[in-house]
């Protein structure tokens, strides 16, 4: 494997390491084979332990997922993008189609079109134009 040369109180020795098993290293010193056995202090590691702490298991009415009431159709049109409405182009009481165009606002200096996500009867617009918005901000509502 490796050869090396020491010298020790004067005396030259040529030492080859043929192989390591565990802490027992295979030597030959001056065309002598030896076992030597090596001692090695554990280094303590610096990075710390992550320990992690078991989520509590849920109880009762946390394991069910809520189921939405089929009462419940109001759906409600918020901003894409945080930007200025352009253009408002239905009013309460108009009836939508999916996919129809309601408005156009200006994002990111980019024109978009916000579209119904269901048919039905529009129950309230909530901008003009002009107006500011955030992201999520309802602009529109459908029933």
């Amino acid at each position: 494997m490796k050869q090396f040369k020491f010298t020790i109180q004067g005396n030259v020795y040529e030492v080859e390491i043929l192989g390591f098993e565990e802490n027992i290293a295979k030597v030959e010193v001056n065309g002598t084979p030896y076992d030597v056995e090596i001692h090695k202090d554990l280094k303590m590691s610096k990075t710390p332990t992550l320990v992690r702490v078991e989520a509590p298991q849920p109880k009762g009415k946390e394991t069910r997922i809520p189921k939405i009431s089929s009462k419940t159709t109001n759906l409600t049109v918020k901003a894409p993008l945080p930007g200025t409405i352009i253009s408002v182009l239905v009013k309460e009481g108009d009836k939508v189609l999916l996919g129809q165009k309601l408005l156009t606002m200006e994002a990111m200096k980019m024109e978009n079109n916000v579209l119904s996500e269901k048919a039905g009867v529009i129950t309230n617009v909530l901008v003009k134009p002009g107006d500011t918005v955030l992201q999520n901000d309802v602009l529109v509502e459908i029933e």
